[in-house]
């Protein structure tokens, strides 16, 4: 539904109308902002970093509840 840049820009899908879940999207994607800020996230087109350790796109649902760097993101956002 959104997605967080490394230059702390915020994408939205254009779909989404609800204001309410527009609120929602930039919370969480704000979160990801945050972690990128401090060093924590960072991503290339074929891999995601979290705290130093590499997680290959291919090999992830991106976006799934248990990934590290989401499950911040769904508490906090």
């Amino acid at each position: 539904l959104g997605k967080a840049n490394n230059n702390g820009t915020i994408i939205i899908n254009k779909d989404i109308k609800d204001p309410k879940q527009i609120d929602e999207v930039i919370s969480h994607e704000s979160v990801h902002i945050d972690q990128m800020k401090r060093g924590d996230l960072d991503y290339d087109d074929k891999n995601v970093y979290w705290k130093g350790k590499k997680y290959p796109r291919s090999k992830m649902n991106e976006g799934a509840k248990n990934l590290p760097w989401e499950m911040e993101a769904y508490k906090k956002g």
